[in-house]
């Protein structure tokens, strides 16, 4: 039986250039985490449910086990290493928006991304953009207060 070849890839992560081989059939997720050690994405569902993968690409939040790594070359991907002190990891913290944090990497991505997208985001909207993360510890109010926060600034 035949190994899958390998091929070159560069990726724009986080502002950086990271060359990786990896196959034309692995996840976006998979190179993030085994590949290039961004283990801040999480494996949740593995099939686009949860959201716990989510990240950024060009500024899109996509569930990165949903997306092939080859998909991403020649665009912007960010992660949650990517958002070090930004005001929505504040506001998590500050609104205790997580218990376990297995899932909270997915939320803050995806709320980061509707923060820039929608600044004047009203409850409706933040509640669509919440229904495409699952968090089973925690209520989802005190991610809305999160966000609420942030976009009140």
């Amino acid at each position: 039986m035949e190994r899958a070849t390998k091929c070159e890839m560069l990726l724009h992560i986080n502002g950086e250039e990271h060359f990786v081989f990896a196959r034309q059939a692995d996840t976006l997720l998979f190179v993030l985490r085994n590949e290039l050690r961004f283990t801040g994405t999480k494996p949740g569902c593995l099939n686009g449910d949860c959201g716990a993968c989510t990240v950024l690409v060009d500024g899109k939040p996509i569930k990165s086990c949903m997306m092939l790594a080859i998909e991403t070359v020649g665009k912007s991907i960010t992660t949650i290493e990517g958002l070090k002190n930004t005001p929505i990891q504040q506001a998590f913290v500050e609104q205790f928006a997580f218990q376990c944090g297995y899932c909270t990497p997915g939320f803050i991505m995806n709320t980061y991304a509707l923060t820039e997208r929608h600044p004047d985001a009203d409850d409706q909207l933040i509640q669509e953009w919440l229904e495409s993360n699952i968090c089973r510890c925690t209520s989802y109010i005190e991610i809305e207060q999160a966000v609420k926060s942030v976009l009140a600034k």
